[in-house]
């Protein structure tokens, strides 16, 4: 049971730091900061009535610990036929970074318990032998690296099964297959660290506040921001409050664009975002369960975002073992999966209608995908799953609705309207406002993001504070991999059986 603080409501107060969406990335920034900054006054004020409820929940988030050990997506093909690995080892060592300040925490005694992290084998699994000969070279391009040394390659369907039989089972025996393997890959419950952490921070100098949702953001004169609040309480005797910040963090997930909007940062314009509904299948028949301990990407259909590259996934939740297949794509209006009103509609503006238009025009693939993933009858669907685990039968399996995830597109001078892929930190020129857009690889990669977000829009604070974030984080800034002790320390970080 969590027994963080939520704070009796004021009509009006004063926090150097407003941290504005009760998810992972706030609760990591609420962290960092009451220990870099114990006498800081943060508020952490969540529209919801729970924290980790949207794209931080177990069952609305891809849930993999991303280090880009089975992500073919973070590894394309070069146009000479070599394979880039180089956004896969700075994710990896990026996850490297979230997994020693957890351990600090863990080690320091600040937070409990590891049954957030359990080890789960990375797989990459293809079909075909075009695919099988990519895999081939790009397990060759990432074994070469101190980080994935310890990979695995093989197109023997004996061996595959030997990992995962689920994926062998009944398989046309002269469809050519392959799979890598990282027998040191994690499961993680986001939902749960992130209540972890914010359990440690509302413990010291942090306020909670839920059923508060951010209505308004204005720049007053003085330079702090006043954020006008609704308290969503049933029982609130004040609806309307207001709180002055000198720095506020929009960690909202899907709700952070039309707050960015909101804000009138000039660094916001241009941005536009495309609402994604994601839907899985899952079951949790013992049987099936237990044939299958594994996360296993495949490989993307032509045209589908990267958030939507199929996958199996065992899942692990509340100690109890699942296995999840999707997602699939379906579409609602909303930015937020209990969101109320249409984010897409509300977020559309002058200046970022010509790069969603551009990039529509540009990606009639992607739309195609889409529409398809909308329209298709469920035995279409299951047939996806049956192309993973050829011995699946729908008796099995129960249809589940994820959360809500916005593509980012924005406009970039001499290219016009383009995808961003991955998360990127938007931030005002004078540092007292930011906000965190797009998904995968997201949460995992949560600390590095905000002690980046932290060196950002914090320059002369972040020089005191560096030597103790490289204490706590010796892989920060990246370079693991160059040194053996910092590397082994790096995967000493607990996780559970």
């Amino acid at each position: 049971m969590t027994s963080y603080l939520q704070t009796a409501p004021r009509p009006s107060e004063e926090v150097d730091v407003a941290l504005i969406g009760g998810g992972i990335m706030s609760a990591t920034l609420g962290a960092l900061l009451t220990i870099l900054e114990p006498t800081w006054r943060v508020g952490i004020y969540e529209r919801l009535d729970e924290v980790a409820l949207e794209s931080s929940n177990p069952w609305n988030n891809a849930g993999t610990g991303h280090a880009a050990l089975c992500e073919l997506n973070y590894t394309p093909e070069r146009k000479d036929g070599s394979v880039d690995i180089s956004k896969a080892v700075k994710i990896n060592e990026q996850f490297h970074t979230s997994r020693e300040f957890w351990n600090h925490l863990l080690t320091a005694g600040l937070m409990e318990g590891t049954d957030f992290i359990n080890v789960t084998p990375h797989m990459t699994f293809v079909r075909g032998a075009e695919n099988v000969d990519f895999l081939r070279r790009r397990f060759d391009a990432l074994s070469a690296h101190p980080l994935f040394g310890d990979m695995e390659f093989s197109s023997d369907p004996e061996v595959i099964g030997q990992w995962t039989p689920l994926m062998t089972l009944d398989r046309d025996a002269d469809e050519p297959i392959a799979a890598t393997r990282a027998a040191a890959g994690t499961d993680v419950d986001f939902g749960s660290l992130t209540k972890k952490l914010v359990e440690f921070a509302t413990a010291h100098n942090t306020e909670l506040h839920l059923n508060h949702e951010v209505r308004g953001l204005k720049k007053l004169r003085d330079g702090r921001w006043r954020l006008t609040l609704n308290d969503r309480s049933w029982n609130a005797g004040t609806r309307r409050r207001t709180v002055r910040a000198k720095f506020v963090f929009v960690g909202a997930g899907g709700g952070a664009l039309p707050l960015l909007q909101a804000s009138g940062i000039k660094e916001a314009r241009g941005y536009g975002g495309f609402p994604i509904s994601g839907e899985f299948l899952r079951t949790a028949n013992p049987e099936i369960v237990a044939q299958h301990n594994a996360k296993v990407y495949g490989k993307a259909d032509v045209g589908a975002p990267p958030m939507s590259v199929p996958h199996l996934d065992t899942r692990i939740v509340d100690g109890k073992s699942y296995l999840m297949f999707g997602p699939y794509a379906g579409f609602s209006p909303n930015y937020l999966k209990k969101g109320k009103y249409l984010g897409l509609i509300t977020s559309l503006r002058l200046h970022n209608i010509g790069t969603m238009l551009g990039v529509a025009a540009k990606n009639m693939d992607l739309t195609g995908y889409l529409v398809g993933q909308v329209v298709a009858a469920p035995e279409t669907k299951f047939h996806e799953l049956q192309r993973f685990m050829p011995t699946a039968q729908p008796g099995d399996w129960e249809q589940i609705t994820a959360g809500q995830r916005v593509q980012v597109m924005k406009w970039v001078k001499g290219k016009g309207g383009v995808l961003e892929f991955g998360t990127e930190v938007v931030a005002s020129q004078d540092g007292t406002i930011a906000g965190l857009l797009g998904a995968s690889p997201g949460a995992s990669t949560a600390v590095a993001a905000m002690t980046g977000l932290l060196e950002r829009c914090f320059p002369a604070k972040y020089a005191e504070w560096e030597p103790q974030l490289t204490t706590m984080m010796p892989s920060l800034g990246g370079g693991v991999a160059d040194d053996a002790a910092q590397l082994a320390q790096a995967e000493k970080v607990p996780a559970g059986a």
